[in-house]
This record gives C-alpha cells, structure tokens and sequence, in this order.
C-alpha cells in the first residue's frame, strides 16, 4: 500500500483526491494547507486523516511514503527539496517551479535521490492524446509540416480559478497553465523546440499577466512550429493543438476531443471508444513498486519549462 500526503488542497489539489481514494493500493494518510479549515474540511472527508498546516510537519510522518505538490508554483521548490530531503517520492503540479535554476535544481536533486518523481501532465493519460499519439506514431498525417497551438478565453482566469496567483505576471498566465502541458506534449511527440520568437501583449497593470501571444518556433529538422493566444474576448473558450502533415490533419480540441482528415477531406471526429489510456495513479504504484511505468518527470518538466521561459521572456 502507498501511503500518500497532500500537500495543496486547492481546486487542483481536490483534483486528483478522487482518484487516490479510488484506488486500490493508495492511501491519503495525511494532508496539508496553510488554510486551516479546509485542511480539516478535507480531512474530515477523507475520515479523519491527519491534517496540518505546517508541511514540514507532514513530511516528518515517516509513515508518509510519498506526497502530492498541489501549491502554487512559486512554493514548489522549497517544498518539493524538502521532500527530497525526506527520501519521500514526489509528485509535482505543473510548471515544475517559478524559475529554470529551481527547476534544474529539483530535477538534479530528484536523479541524486533515487526518489520517483513525477509531474501530473494530465493529458498523457487521457483518452484524445493517447489517440493523438497512436496516429502521430503510425504516420497518419505524413511528413509534419506545421505544428500550431491556439489558446482562446473570454476570460482569464477563468470563472472556476479566481485566485491571488493565477492571473499573476510572477507565477499565472494562461502561457504557463495551459500552454505547458502541449509544450510537453510536442517535446513527446515531435522532440526540441528551438529558435523561439515571441510577441507578448500585457495590459496596463504590471502585476496582470499576458493577455495576448504570437509566437514562432522550429523544431530541430526546422518544421514551424506557431504559438497564439489571447484572453478577454468574445465567444467561448477553445484550445487547439493541431498537427499539419503532407498527408493530413489531427487536431486534438479543448483537451478530450480529437479531429482528423486526410488530404482533401473534410476533418471529422476520430473514434475514443477503444482507446484505453494508462492512469496516472497506476503509473505512480509501479514506479514505486520498482516497476516501469509511464511517467513524466522532473527532466521533462524542467525542459518544459526551458521553452516556457523563453515564451514568457
């Protein structure tokens, strides 16, 4: 049995609590906010569990093997090495930190440790890019030609995520929490991103973050790659990560449906009923059990983020 403590009970945090709960060989043993309340509200709701306010503390209970990092990012480096420290195993929100020296420091330290470790880049395990990458892998769409990522909001933050970080120029934006995970997934499919060119647009108080973004990349054979963005717009919210080929098109849209033609065809929606996707939480048991799993770490991280600080300069 995993023993597991929480560390961040936010709307990310209370994510993956279900999943936890729900599996077989896990078990939350502890959990930890600053806010106090809702550490015992949680607890309450997990029967009891040991809550703190004080993660040091949590990280002291040598029952806990591992820990799930749900704290804003900029707090994500010193919790995170402490962990480490702990010989606790670690699995971190993304970005792995607020800046790339702490993000390589963790990813050092993590290696040197022995500890799994682990970032939740949820898309992985889910249905549409699990397919996206079959396809991709199979040259459904040729020789790639373009690679583009359209980020569009009517507002940002959004309704559900209004907090004193996310709309953030330090450590939010929808560049760092919605780009970074098809930032990865192109390092996964496609490989180095370089020559990155970006235009940011920022509106007039320095402490929001962007609110716009053009820009252009290559990836190492010189395939473009384009990058936009924008918030505080008409319609509705649309994400789309879509690759170009010689043969044809696969886009994945707004994170579980995916789309794909053939050349002269017309796009239409690609079949997920047969697709069963590994799930994180399996991943993480074999990891610690000493088995090969299907997990993104610390070095994807910190190269996810090599290529996110050049976009947000």
């Amino acid at each position: 049995m995993l023993h597991i403590g929480i560390i961040g009970l936010g709307a990310i945090g209370q994510r993956l609590i279900k999943q936890f709960t729900e599996h077989d060989e896990v078990a939350v043993i502890a959990v930890c906010d600053r806010n106090e309340a809702l550490a015992k509200e949680t607890s309450n709701s997990l029967g009891n569990v040991q809550a703190f306010t004080d993660y040091k503390q949590l990280l002291a209970n040598e029952q806990v093997d591992a820990v799930y990092v749900a704290v804003p990012p900029k707090f994500h480096h010193a919790i995170v090495m402490d962990a480490i420290r702990a010989k606790k195993h670690v699995l971190c929100e993304k970005p792995l930190a607020n800046s790339l020296e702490e993000a390589e420091e963790m990813a050092d330290a993590a290696k040197e440790a022995g500890i799994v470790h682990a970032m939740n880049f949820p898309l992985n395990y889910g249905q549409a890019a699990t397919k996206l990458a079959e396809l991709i892998n199979e040259n459904y769409i040729g020789k790639l030609r373009r690679l583009q990522l359209s980020m569009h909001f009517p507002e940002w933050p959004r309704a559900w995520q209004k907090n004193d970080w996310v709309g953030g120029r330090e450590q939010g934006g929808f560049v760092l929490e919605v780009g970074v995970h098809f930032i990865q997934q192109t390092l996964k499919l496609f490989g180095e991103v370089q020559n990155i060119q970006t235009r940011l647009e920022f509106p007039d108080d320095p402490t929001l973050c962007e609110s716009g973004i053009i820009a252009t990349a290559e990836l190492s054979d010189g395939t473009p790659v384009l990058i936009e963005g924008i918030s505080g717009q008409a319609g509705k919210e649309h994400i789309g990560f879509t690759a170009y080929g010689t043969e044809g098109i696969l886009s994945l849209e707004n994170w579980g449906h995916l789309r794909g033609g053939k050349t002269g065809d017309d796009l239409a929606t690609i079949s997920l009923e047969e697709v069963a996707p590994r799930r994180l939480i399996d991943e993480l048991v074999k990891a610690v059990n000493g088995e090969e799993a299907e997990l993104y770490d610390f070095e994807v991280g910190y190269q996810a983020q090599k290529i996110l600080e050049q976009l947000r300069k």
